[in-house]
């Protein structure tokens, strides 16, 4: 066993409601914790005296370096059934998603949710609301920068999970556009190509963004609905003339 792994192994094993608690200071892996978590302040202050918030995020990925073995040990003692309340596991998914690692980040928040962990102090929003409002933002802002599969994704992890009904909003509306830019990219001759043809991708791409509005009437999305709509009727008129 690695020492990363005996470090996520030693600790505290997670409540089935409540957040468990922070690594035992007492212990070898409690102490790990501990220095880890002094470095982690001190680059936490050396991205505060950063004045651009864009030239923050390349410093984030080389600093989440530092971490990631510690991340790992605790990621693989997850899957052991074990977890504790971490606050450079949760700092590194949140910045993870600021230089837009997108997978990575996914991967701590799967264990973040599974064991109800918090954000740090700093933070308002839970873990649900944090991961899926601040990737569809980014999904929002720069489609090419997050996949539909990510966004699937996503929308798995945090199914069921209480947030603000704009936030959940946001990622059905992420997903809508996504589904109809892959509508839009139909290829009937690929291998991949769903059984309803173009039609299931526009379906899916209005059902998100329907789902979208009625959380949110002001998440604009209107026109969006409006032109998926008039795209599946001229795929159901063209069938039909094809069928004719």
């Amino acid at each position: 066993m690695t020492r990363a792994l005996q470090s996520g192994a030693a600790m505290a094993l997670a409540s089935p409601h409540d957040a468990p608690p922070a690594p035992n200071p007492d212990t070898e892996s409690g102490r790990e914790y501990a220095a880890l978590r002094v470095a982690l302040h001190e680059d936490i202050r050396k991205l505060s005296d950063m004045a651009s918030i864009e030239a923050r995020n390349p410093v984030k990925a080389d600093m989440a370096m530092t971490y990631i073995d510690w991340i790992d040990g605790v990621l693989a003692a997850g899957e052991h059934g074990q977890a504790a309340q971490d606050e450079i596991l949760m700092t590194n998914m949140i910045w993870a998603v600021d230089y837009r690692d997108f997978d990575y980040a996914l991967r701590i928040a799967a264990h973040a949710l599974k064991f109800n962990l918090v954000m740090p102090e700093r933070y308002n929003r839970t873990v649900a609301c944090f991961v899926a409002e601040e990737i569809a933002t980014i999904a929002h802002d720069s489609h090419e920068a997050v996949t539909l599969e990510q966004l699937l994704q996503v929308l798995a992890l945090t199914d069921g999970a209480d947030m603000p009904d704009p936030a959940r909003a946001k990622l059905h509306k992420a997903l809508g556009r996504a589904w109809e830019r892959r509508a839009d990219a139909f290829d009937p001759a690929a291998d991949n190509a769903p059984a309803g043809g173009k039609a299931a991708y526009a379906q899916e791409a209005l059902a998100h963004l329907t789902r979208a509005l009625a959380l949110f009437k002001d998440i604009g999305v209107k026109k969006d609905i409006e032109r998926v709509a008039r795209q599946l009727k001229k795929l159901e008129q063209d069938a039909a003339k094809s069928n004719a």
